[in-house]
């Protein structure tokens, strides 16, 4: 689901770049964070490279195209034919409640894009939201708005396409992975949040698979992607919508409390705590129990793999990781942190590959099979326990009934009052 929360856009930075919007065939540049005042657009064609393409996908070697399935042809028949003149449609590679994402290809210059299309009615609050936060960013480490197309009833968002994969499938690839190989990683993510934050932005849906890197080579950076859930801010002013997904929400947006954009720095502890073990520091099928070790930080640090793993980066989780938004490290401070800052120096540089890749894989293995049990049962529930998720969460949003509900609860409303005292 998606949430917004009508606060006003903090003022944009003198730099801006600037996005193309094209309106019926009538094209306007919008400067990035301003007030849609007409000015001139750097376009998609100044962003070649000495020929090369971006995002680790090349043309066709004999500069001809790809031969077009039935399905190709289905949503290429959806679209805009503005759109389809200036991109062809390559691949389905995504799609949403209300929305769909093509992989493409720019006819000019044979570079790939990826363009998420949006129900303009029924996607309202998602793609509004995802647009004015978009038009306002410019960061290597964040995925970057093109162009937008819009007609009556769609919106056509043309974006960079990322195509190394997601941050957990390489680690799995890989046969090493140490406590630098997680503060590299960590730190362009830092950077990005950081980024955002200073711009009174919150992303709201930090998790590893919103985390993908740009292309296949082992020098990819890494590119904060899906601002669906995003929001902007002003100054001190607090949101208050409550959206997330499960096991990455911060405790003060389950407790329904005005919140602040360091809601994110709790999912970088989450992320980092998987980073480093390949598993969730909060994890049970059922979200009741979910959310009450969210809303007491319970977790720990049990298990033979956490004896590798040094005492500093567990001081960064748990810095991350404090019920009190307030006293929680800040993106900023993050990126001074020890263990940050000296990219793990102190560690033993144990390999900790062969741990984290087998409880990733485990999970996914055991999530295959889960699911390959609820299509042959399709009427009937099955019951699994926490080692039969994988630590994909699509299709898995927080649900506002289920956090009523949760409040409701006698023994939460008492977990509530403690902590509430605790931190007077």
């Amino acid at each position: 689901m998606g949430c917004a929360n009508g606060k006003l856009e903090p003022e944009a930075p003198s730099t801006g770049h600037l996005v193309e919007t094209v309106y019926g065939g009538h094209r306007t540049g919008t400067r990035v964070g301003g007030t849609g005042t007409n000015v001139a657009y750097t376009n998609a064609q100044n962003r070649q490279m000495n020929g090369k393409t971006k995002g680790g996908v090349a043309p066709p070697p004999d500069g001809g195209q790809p031969k077009t399935n039935k399905k190709v042809k289905k949503y290429r028949d959806k679209f805009d034919p503005r759109v389809t003149a200036k991109y062809d449609i390559k691949a389905l590679i995504g799609r949403g409640s209300f929305s769909r994402v093509v992989r493409v290809e720019n006819r000019l210059t044979k570079q790939p894009y990826a363009i998420k299309m949006i129900d303009r009615v029924q996607g309202k609050e998602v793609f509004e939201s995802e647009l004015k936060v978009l038009r306002r960013v410019k960061h290597q480490y964040i995925i970057q708005l093109v162009e937008v197309f819009e007609t009556k009833d769609k919106v056509y968002m043309v974006m960079e396409l990322a195509t190394g994969g997601e941050l957990f499938d390489r680690i799995i690839a890989k046969g090493s992975f140490t406590e630098r190989d997680a503060t590299r990683v960590l730190q362009m993510v830092l950077e990005g949040v950081e980024y955002l934050h200073g711009l009174g932005i919150a992303h709201r849906d930090l998790k590893p698979e919103n985390l993908l890197y740009y292309h296949p080579g082992h020098d990819s950076k890494i590119m904060i992607t899906d601002f669906g859930l995003s929001a902007t801010v002003k100054g001190e002013s607090m949101m208050r919508t409550t959206c997330g997904t499960p096991e990455y929400i911060a405790p003060e947006i389950l407790a329904r409390k005005p919140y602040t954009v360091q809601v994110d720095v709790w999912a970088i502890g989450v992320i980092t705590y998987i980073l480093l073990s390949g598993t969730m520091p909060f994890d049970d099928e059922n979200r009741t129990r979910l959310y009450r070790l969210i809303l007491k930080a319970k977790y720990s640090y049990a298990g033979e793999h956490w004896k590798e793993v040094s005492d500093l980066a567990k001081n960064f989780i748990n810095r991350c990781l404090v019920i009190s938004a307030s006293e929680r490290i800040t993106a900023s401070e993050t990126l001074k942190h020890p263990w940050i800052v000296s990219m793990a120096a102190s560690a033993s540089n144990k390999n900790l590959h062969r741990t984290i890749s087998h409880n990733l894989l485990q999970r996914q293995s055991t999530r295959s099979r889960a699911n390959s049990t609820k299509s042959s049962k399709s009427n009937r529930s099955t019951k699994s326990n926490k080692s039969n998720r994988s630590l994909h969460s699509e299709h898995r949003r927080v649900q506002q009934e289920e956090i009523e509900a949760l409040l409701r609860d006698p023994e939460v409303q008492a977990d509530l009052k403690s902590l509430g005292d605790a931190n007077h």
